[in-house]
């Protein structure tokens, strides 16, 4: 009897381990895993606007975005590899305007500029070197490039990656906010020196610029919009020199 006894205390024992791991290996099978880290759907178009109010429908987890954090954030963006948009720049004092289309792949990047004068400036930056020539030339300069040549070469404006440079008490706003049809990341920077601020918005699904100004005397000095970027750039085509040497050829994508 005490042996029976013995035996199905054994059994209950067993019984209430297996269901002790069950239940802890249920909550982990049953319980939703955790909700991605996401940036925001954003509303509003001006600098500094409201960050918009949580969806309760949806399981997200916003990351929050100050002038003391707004860097962190920024950091964690990168630029694809194979994009295709177009940029503006005005200049208000000379009343000019410069407009570009830049294709990016693979490292190259090859950029149309129409100067404000009107003359067009083509350049193709990759291997660490630059080519440029205007209008229909048929010949070409090349010199070394280095890392912001393709920038430079480009539409001659700042890039997100300046934000990251800068003194982080020199920031002075950020938010989450909409920007040329884009969800962006809006930045104020002042600079002390020049007695200016500049504002910058970058766009969060891309990882680019899509718009920027710069502010001197309650003035509008500069500014810049781009388009959407269009990834990837289309297959087959060249980055071509003024007399037929292809210098990269963008293939289909993976």
């Amino acid at each position: 009897m005490e042996g029976k006894s013995r035996n199905i205390l054994v059994i209950l024992i067993i019984l209430v381990i297996a269901v002790a791991v069950f239940s802890s290996f249920g909550m982990d099978l049953f319980t939703p895993a955790s909700p991605p880290i996401t940036l925001p759907p954003v509303e509003e178009s001006q600098p500094g606007g409201e960050t918009p109010e949580d969806d309760p429908n949806e399981s997200q987890i916003l990351v929050s975005v100050t002038p003391e954090t707004v860097q962190n954030v920024i950091a964690t963006l990168a630029r694809p590899s194979s994009y295709y948009c177009q940029v503006t720049v005005e200049y208000s004092e000379s009343e000019g305007k410069l407009t570009a289309e830049q294709w990016v792949d693979g490292g190259w990047s090859k950029t149309d500029t129409t100067l404000p004068s009107g003359t067009v400036r083509h350049s193709i930056v990759g291997e660490e070197w630059v080519y440029y020539w205007y209008g229909n030339s048929r010949t070409w300069t090349s010199a070394p490039a280095d890392t912001y040549s393709a920038d430079l070469e480009g539409p001659h404006i700042p890039t997100y990656e300046d934000v990251l440079a800068e003194e982080p008490a020199c920031i002075t706003a950020a938010d989450y906010v909409e920007k040329n049809g884009m969800a962006c990341i809006y930045v104020a920077v002042e600079d002390p020196e020049l007695g200016s601020v500049s504002h910058y918005w970058i766009s969060v699904e891309s990882g680019l610029l899509a718009a920027a100004e710069q502010i001197k005397a309650d003035k509008v000095v500069l500014s810049m919009n781009a388009t959407a970027a269009e990834r990837p750039v289309t297959p087959g085509q060249e980055f071509s020199l003024p007399d037929g040497t292809v210098l990269h050829t963008v293939q289909s994508a993976a």
